[in-house]
């Protein structure tokens, strides 16, 4: 998966070797020397990855880090620090300041590279593609609260020490899991208190040291594998360069060294959880944009534009049968009068009401639309036109059967008419809805609260 990457190191060796590296994966990569031009290419030229050196000549790493971070454009940017400072104050300072990960100098080849492979996966697609409303959307602050973090496959004190050490310096719950808990079997298994009735948790920490890297390895692929935790955060606890590329290129978030002090570990299940919350919060976010662009937000039925293309499929699966889907337009009669006397408060609430009592008396595969102000189309596929006249009867009677109550506790009668037509197999829904349309009309020119056929149709 191939990326672009911008390498920022004051050493022109430096740059050079991590140029060869990247270029024989087919990376693209771009160079800056010190902080400033980093910053401006990361603007100009929209990387996917920043390499980073903590050293530079006219500002240090972490200022370049703060700059990304507080610039919306940049903020959720890869970045791995990679830099030959060895202090742990140092490594926790540059993962405070934003650092996705710290490499130290000269970095083991396999395990940056597999590192970078896994920040590259990291890109939603569908993030860089929003609009910029959607964008001023994501930007807002989420409410967070405490999570879950599970310890998994951890043998004898090392689990509870280590969830001893972690629990005073996370905002979550660190807890304990056997690896059936983990895959939602017997919670028994687990000496935490897990439940079946209890969500899965926020983030994992598997033991992957000594001889229980191969079983840890299994179990985060299960964890990938599995619905409840494919996007839970994973991370696991390493000993080697070789171990944690594996990790990272089967699939974990994080892959922690042995030898990271408890406060980098923290730090790293922390940001992790935030990460994992946000791309949660990004995936609902699209799920709520999808389901806005094919319902109505009044009534909660589909909209014109749903309704079409989805006729237009019932249309083409009737061919075999030669049955056409049965077409209804329904218009509310005098509906006018109802804004006007009662407000608009009100003929919304008998928008709503309608079409929950349209929407009871329909079959699970007929579909029903609002597409106009209280207009409302409905396809009924398979029927003949007896039937679909039965069922438009049927309708109207829903609707004069009982008064519709306001808000105020005022009580409403209504009617309905209904214009009737036949879709011819195969056919695009034009002809139909606008037969049904002109049929409507002749309904409200007889009186309305009837129910006509189109011409073609009878």
């Amino acid at each position: 998966m191939a990326g672009k990457i911008l390498i920022v190191d004051d050493v022109a060796t430096n740059r050079i070797v991590l140029k060869v590296r990247l270029g024989a994966m087919f990376h693209e990569t771009f160079l800056a020397s010190d902080g400033a031009s980093a910053l401006r290419l990361v603007r100009e030229r929209k990387p996917d990855l920043l390499l980073l050196d903590l050293e530079l000549p006219d500002m240090d790493g972490i200022a370049v880090l703060q700059a990304l971070r507080a610039d919306p454009a940049s903020r959720d940017l890869p970045v791995i620090v990679h830099t030959a400072t060895p202090s742990a104050e140092a490594r926790l300072a540059a993962l405070r300041a934003g650092a996705d990960d710290v490499i130290m100098k000269p970095a083991d080849e396999q395990l940056l590279l597999a590192r970078v492979r896994s920040l590259l996966r990291r890109r939603d697609p569908v993030e860089a593609a929003q609009t910029p409303l959607l964008a001023l959307q994501d930007q807002a602050a989420p409410f967070d609260w405490p999570g879950v973090i599970a310890l998994t496959a951890f043998r004898g004190e090392a689990g509870p020490r280590l969830r001893r050490a972690l629990t005073p310096l996370l905002p979550h719950r660190v807890t304990l899991f056997g690896r059936a808990a983990a895959l939602g079997g017997d919670s028994a298994a687990g000496s935490g208190p897990a439940s079946p009735d209890t969500a899965p948790p926020d983030a994992y920490l598997i033991d992957a040291t000594g001889d229980t890297a191969a079983a840890a390895f299994s179990l985060l692929s299960e964890l990938r594998a599995d619905p409840d935790n494919r996007h839970a955060g994973i991370a696991l606890l390493t000993d080697g360069p070789i171990r944690a590329a594996m990790a990272y290129d089967l699939g974990a978030d994080e892959a922690i060294a042995t030898s990271a002090p408890d406060p980098e570990i923290a730090l790293r299940l922390a940001a992790m959880v935030t990460r994992s919350r946000a791309a949660a919060s990004r995936r609902a976010s699209l799920r709520d944009n999808i389901r806005l662009a094919m319902t109505d937000p009044l009534t909660g039925l589909f909209n014109r534009r749903y309704a079409l293309r989805r006729m237009g499929e019932m249309s083409l699966a009737a061919v075999d049968s030669g049955t056409g889907p049965a077409v209804l337009i329904v218009d509310i009669d005098r509906f006018k009068q109802v804004n006007d006397r009662f407000g608009h408060a009100a003929g919304d609430a008998v928008l709503i009401e309608v079409a929950a009592r349209l929407s009871a008396g329909l079959a699970e595969a007929d579909l029903i639309a609002r597409i106009g102000g209280e207009e409302f189309l409905i396809a009924l596929p398979g029927r003949t036109l007896a039937q679909a006249q039965d069922k438009a009867y049927a309708l109207c009677a829903a609707i004069n059967g009982s008064p519709v109550t306001l808000p105020d506790g005022a009580r409403v009668a209504l009617t309905i008419s209904i214009g009737l037509s036949l879709a011819r197999p195969g056919t695009l829904p034009d002809e139909a809805i606008d037969l049904a349309d002109r049929a409507l009309l002749a309904a409200k020119m007889q009186g309305r609260n009837r129910v006509i056929v189109g011409r073609s149709a009878a």
